[in-house]
């Protein structure tokens, strides 16, 4: 292995550690407290982190393996299928995840009094069972027709090209599920969140105006008071622009140099480094490693539920600790041969 392998292999474990740990996390929090599992988003929260979970310990161990040993994992073509089939089905399904994230988000701001009625439980249940619906007709079909299996570029189980007998259909199942899955999400969440944007803007426009104009009836406030009030406009407008870029370019970090490859895969004029598509591959395990941050871990609920879980395993320990002090202390006044009530 040189450098660039080496380097590669740390980033995998790296990425397997964090998105395990993080992901586990937040389906802690999602058990843990009953407020997040009564909100409809919780659904669509819920089903993003068994995929990245999934995907964390099936696929991205095996590519490790693969990147290690510079061949295909032990198992043999059937567990390789088994592996590929699920790594499409986990990859479709999360990215279709964030897009009904997006839609959520979009109905709550935009139509925020007609929220409830427009988006139950029962209204995720069936966006969630089209995303399986569509999950599953795609790594069937490409299971079925014998294209997944163990990718040397990728160093994973994976869409495998034929060869020159299907390269056709092969060609057109492959632009179509990118298209599809990627490229369809990516609009959803541009649109959606441009939308929620233009919305957050203009709150903040109408709060700006009334803040200026409370300044200008106070003439008497301190110009620290003024201009601490200015910053918070200042913030207050940058913070909604900062998420929503969040949300668009981690996907597209993610996801979009690993596609590309993909397509440019398609044209074997075209040489492709293996170490490029190592790491783009290892760019979209990332995303299961930046998923519960970006949508979870962040927000003030899944901070106070995890501080709330800290405290409740921590406050068992501080309790042992000191009664076990107390005893030490009791034993140690009869050794001494002093009663235990003259303390």
């Amino acid at each position: 292995m040189d450098t660039a392998e080496v380097f590669l292999s740390v980033l995998v474990l790296v990425i397997i550690i964090v998105s395990l740990l993080s992901n586990v996390l937040v389906l802690i929090c999602f058990l843990y407290n009953p407020e997040i599992r009564k909100q409809v988003p919780g659904v669509f929260t819920l089903n993003l982190t068994f995929c990245n979970l999934l995907l964390t310990v099936s696929n991205m161990p095996l590519t490790l393996v693969g990147l290690v040993s510079t061949g295909q994992p032990g198992g043999g073509d059937t567990f390789c299928q088994l592996v590929g089939f699920l790594e499409t089905f986990l990859t479709t399904n999360s990215m279709l995840s964030m897009a009904a994230l997006s839609i959520d988000r979009w109905i709550a701001v935009v139509f925020p009094l007609r929220y409830h009625s427009r988006m139950r439980h029962r209204d995720a249940a069936l966006v969630l069972g089209y995303t399986w619906v569509h999950s599953v007709c795609f790594s069937t079909a490409a299971a079925c027709l014998s294209w997944v299996g163990y990718h040397q570029l990728y160093a994973s189980c994976t869409l495998h090209d034929p060869g020159e007998s299907d390269r056709t259909q092969f060609l057109v199942f492959t632009v179509s599920f990118h298209c599809l899955t990627f490229l369809l999400s990516f609009i959803v969440l541009c649109v959606t969140y441009l939308k929620v944007l233009k919305v957050a803007r203009f709150h903040c426009k109408r709060i700006d105006v009334i803040t200026m104009q409370t300044l200008v009836l106070l003439v008497d406030i301190h110009p620290s008071v003024r201009e601490r009030c200015l910053e918070e406009q200042k913030r207050r407008r940058q913070r909604a622009t900062k998420k929503i870029s969040t949300f668009i370019g981690t996907f597209m970090v993610c996801f979009a140099p690993y596609v590309i490859t993909r397509i440019v895969e398609l044209f074997p004029s075209i040489p492709i480094d293996h170490r490029w598509g190592i790491f783009s591959k290892c760019l979209a395990y990332s995303k299961a490693a930046c998923d519960p941050f970006v949508y979870s871990l962040l927000r003030h609920q899944y901070r106070k539920t995890c501080r709330d879980v800290l405290n409740r395993l921590l406050k068992p320990s501080s309790f042992n600790a000191s009664g076990r002090g107390q005893h030490d202390h009791e034993t140690r006044v009869r050794n001494n041969g002093v009663p235990a009530a003259a303390e």
